[in-house]
């Protein structure tokens, strides 16, 4: 293995192909051109894109050139990775809008100076149906049925389209046109980057090296991080968000985390052996959870930010307290009091009234309704889910914390919805006004 380079080659890597050649070019002293695309298939960047981006990062820092590829036409097609289904596509707008959040974020972690940015479109844009053909020629359909999720489909009967076919051609030519050296990404693009070093070879140019990374599993504990799973961590998330999704981390993927998202120089690998040994002898995961959190908010968001981040989850889910700053939904309570409600109980019609004060008390009403009519949660189902696992609570003003069930509850101004661990909204009376103070109150 290179002297000096083996943390790089070693640590939060899946496979290198070809290893010896890449080694050789590392020894060379050549600046090389590192290729990474990205499909802004959906807007923002999270953790799991951070692993490649990091590993990059680190071979900028010894004077490579990034070539990062905005895949503004492979992301139109959807590139399926193991999902076993045919992903929609995607119109021009929504793509240039998802890139837009993907080309500010990139930064955070990658260093721009040494970051060469293009877009496919400069030359897909001129591609005509010959182009096509003549790339569609160089490949046959066996060859791009021997990819596992592809060969999957078909033994399955489900469906292909011709344009995901595609996919891994036009991915391919990117390597091509930027004459990539080496091309980085997840484990699940190792058909895809082995194409590209055939088609290299066709076009007369040397093959590029494979560098593939682990995937990063994401909060649910089975499935890689991902958007369209709801399973991910945003480097854009809230300080206090973004830690507490990582104290949610299952157990098992503790370790994981660290060794792909922190450096040697700050947690070296004798540290993470000792955290390891630690969590395998039964010590309580909570505080080496409590140092990966603290890290990851750190990064993103600098250690002020991390620090009180950690004290708000101490103060909040250790000594069982509401936060400080807590999200207000300001709704119309009039809207759910001014008709007659159905008591489900007693099957009795009852009309809420305004008291003397001017505080509606709204009920009974379907909890499952705010939540989904709102957007607290992303639908009627996900609510009805939430509820039927008692992980939805309501605490009324004075503090009384009931856990919500099927049936509907009354809410007052003010009640605090908690749903889960760490999503507290309080309901605010949109329609209340301050009561006009009288001539008596006023002197005093």
């Amino acid at each position: 293995m290179v002297s000096g380079f083996s943390h790089l080659l070693k640590r939060g890597v899946a496979e290198i192909i070809v290893q010896e050649e890449f080694e050789r070019l590392l020894e060379s002293g050549r600046r090389l051109r590192l290729k990474q695309g990205f499909d802004p298939s959906r807007p923002d960047i999270h953790l799991g894109h951070v692993v490649g981006l990091r590993k990059l990062r680190q071979f900028q820092e010894l004077g490579h050139q990034l070539v990062l590829i905005v895949g503004d036409w492979t992301a139109q097609i959807g590139d399926p990775s193991g999902v076993s289904q045919t992903r929609p596509m995607l119109s021009r707008d929504q793509v240039l809008a998802n890139a837009e959040t993907y080309l500010k974020q990139f930064f955070k972690v990658v260093d721009k100076e040494r970051t060469e940015v293009r877009w496919q479109s400069e030359w897909f844009g001129k591609f005509t149906l010959a182009d096509v053909f003549d790339l569609a020629s160089k490949f046959t359909i066996a060859q791009l049925m021997a990819r596992e999720d592809f060969a999957k489909r078909h033994a399955a009967g489900r469906l292909i389209a011709v344009t995901e076919l595609l996919y891994p051609l036009l991915q391919a030519y990117d390597s091509v046109v930027i004459a990539a050296d080496v091309e980085f990404g997840g484990i699940d693009q190792k058909f895809n980057c082995l194409v590209a070093r055939e088609l290299q070879q066709m076009m007369g140019q040397r093959p590029q090296q494979v560098f593939l990374m682990p995937l990063l599993i994401g909060t649910d504990g089975k499935h890689k991080m991902s958007k369209s799973l709801g399973n991910y961590i945003a480097i854009e998330d809230e300080p206090n968000e973004m830690y507490g999704k990582t104290m949610s981390l299952p157990d098992h993927l503790i370790m994981d985390y660290f060794e792909l998202l922190t450096d040697p120089g700050q947690y070296p690998d004798d540290v993470l052996a000792d955290f390891r040994q630690q969590l395998d002898t039964g010590a309580n995961p909570m505080g080496i959870k409590k140092i990966l959190a603290n890290e990851l908010v750190r990064q993103f968001h600098g250690p002020a930010a991390a620090e009180a981040a950690q004290a708000e989850f101490e103060r909040v889910f250790q000594a069982r307290a509401m936060p400080e700053d807590i999200e207000e939904l300001r709704i119309s309570f009039r809207k759910y009091v001014d008709h007659r409600v159905e008591r489900s109980a007693s099957n009795l019609l009852e009309v809420i009234a305004v008291d003397d004060r001017g505080t509606v008390h709204m009920g009974p009403v379907s909890i499952a309704h705010i939540l989904s009519h709102y957007g607290i949660v992303k639908s009627n189902a996900e609510a009805k889910r939430l509820i039927a696992q008692g992980a939805i609570d309501l605490i009324y003003p004075e503090g009384t914390k009931v856990t919500v069930s099927e049936h509907p509850l009354y809410i007052r101004d003010g009640s605090v919805i908690k749903v889960g661990k760490r999503r507290f909204v309080r309901l605010v009376n949109a329609d209340r006004k301050k009561r006009a103070l009288t001539g008596a109150e006023k002197e005093v």
